[in-house]
């Protein structure tokens, strides 16, 4: 019951908390709603198509029995209307069951659906959330170097059931938020899976092989592979001879060709993927790599866990969270104590709990929780993290400590501990973790962050900076 009560409050707080629009992608349980607006609009839609196709039954009933009286009336006109009561019908049917005709073709039976589709249009994602899933499947693909062809059918790690696939129009989306990222190395990925996805048969009625080539080429050429987008740039005028950009392009990567040098040395230094790192130093580098390798499990060593451990050894988040304060539910209330008896800290100034659910390649890359000593809160600094997850996933979501190399799979019910500051109210660097993308399922987390103040004789200070 208990557990039962924690999920509708979790989940309650989560929904009341958010705007109208508030980035769709970054939690799956706001996504979760889209599903039931998307049922309640289909079930709409197909009310409508009833009432159509109720609406052109009885257009086609009257046509039928028209054609007949028509065909017989045509072979003799003067024979048919010399009969009065043949007159008379034709001079009804004109002036009135025409017009009868002519108002069941044009009424609208579309009202309903119109309506309820307005009402919830204003609550649709946007392209900021399209834009932020396609960004989201391309960082799964990076971080756990997934082929693409694999992402498009949807045979995913975890994902033995629910699998979707990816249409030549959805291929060639991708690689245009990429192209407009200027991030030519996922755009020229995904559009050669839209290539290879024509070239297999399937068809598009908003993308064909000319544009996809248009945009292929150019992806290999800003890439420095003129060779490549010359050959592309040959089969798109094959298909269409009067293409006079492509025409001009043909002629100036010959012209480039011809004069350029070492360009596969170039093409090669530019076909090597770019990690993406928000405009961080470049010593923060190395930290992204080693959080990508811990999140594909490489080199990595795994917490055996019981139920708690402690580890003392932006684009940056996607994920939605709200605060859970004391005293709002009994659940609450008993978290907060059972973390207080387990660590054996004073939770009178600690932070609210706060909640996560992370969507779409939902990820908080590597980061301290101490935060900066000049800027420390009222109750001091963050001297310790409670993390506990609230649901298994089936594919990533780790939380990996990049310096000292461990990661942790979430798992329902377990939590893991640590301090982030030494003894001595030093921050210790080897606390940098981060979340890696949840590749297939939900997550949900929860956390503690512990302040200094009032932990004075529950752990007390060193006298050495690493105490």
């Amino acid at each position: 019951m208990a557990s039962w009560c924690w999920s509708s409050l979790v989940l309650c707080l989560l929904l009341t908390s958010s705007s109208a629009h508030d980035d769709f992608f970054t939690s799956i349980s706001k996504m979760t709603d889209l599903l039931f607006t998307e049922k309640d609009l289909l079930t709409s839609l197909k009310n409508y198509i009833q009432a159509e196709e109720k609406k052109l039954e009885q257009i086609k009933t009257w046509a039928d029995k028209l054609e007949v009286l028509s065909a017989a009336a045509t072979q003799d006109p003067e024979g048919f209307l010399g009969h009065p009561v043949n007159a008379f019908k034709l001079i009804k049917r004109l002036n009135t069951e025409w017009a009868e005709q002519e108002s069941l073709v044009l009424s609208d039976m579309s009202d309903v659906f119109v309506s309820n589709l307005t009402v919830h249009r204003q609550n649709f994602p946007d392209s900021d959330d399209e834009t932020g899933a396609a960004k989201a499947l391309m960082r799964l693909q990076d971080t756990y170097q997934l082929d693409t062809d694999a992402i498009a059918t949807g045979h995913l790690p975890g994902s033995s059931s629910n699998r979707g696939s990816l249409t030549v129009s959805d291929c060639f989306d991708i690689g245009r938020v990429a192209y407009s990222e200027d991030d030519y190395y996922h755009m020229q990925l995904w559009m050669i899976q839209a290539l290879k996805q024509l070239d297999q048969g399937e068809t598009s009625s908003s993308v064909d092989a000319i544009t996809v080539l248009d945009y292929l080429s150019y992806s290999l050429y800003q890439q420095g592979e003129l060779e490549r987008a010359l050959q592309l740039t040959k089969r798109l005028l094959e298909l269409d001879p009067t293409d006079e950009r492509a025409t001009k392009n043909q002629k100036y990567y010959e012209h480039q060709l011809s004069n350029q040098k070492g360009a596969e040395e170039g093409a090669e230094s530019a076909r090597r993927p770019k990690v993406a790192t928000h405009n961080v130093p470049d010593d923060f580098l190395p930290v992204m790599w080693s959080y990508e390798e811990l999140c594909r499990g490489e080199g990595v060593s795994m917490l055996q866990r019981a139920g708690v451990h402690e580890a003392k050894s932006v684009d940056y988040r996607i994920s939605k969270n709200a605060w859970l304060r004391e005293h709002e539910h009994p659940v609450v209330d008993k978290i907060n104590q059972r973390i207080e008896d387990i660590t054996g800290l004073d939770m009178s100034t600690a932070e609210h709990l706060q909640v996560a659910n992370y969507g779409v390649g939902g990820q908080y890359e590597p980061h301290y929780d101490f935060g900066p000593e000049d800027k420390s809160e009222e109750f001091g600094r963050r001297i310790a993290t409670w993390l506990l997850y609230m649901s298994d996933v089936q594919a990533g979501g780790a939380t990996v400590f990049t310096d000292v190399r461990v990661a942790v799979k979430p798992i329902k019910g377990t939590a893991v501990f640590w301090y982030n500051l030494y003894a001595s109210g030093e921050g210790d660097d080897r606390t940098r973790h981060a979340a890696c993308p949840v590749l297939v399922g939900s997550k949900w987390v929860s956390n503690k962050w512990i302040h200094e103040r009032g932990q004075e004789f529950r752990r007390r200070c060193g006298l050495r900076k690493t105490d």
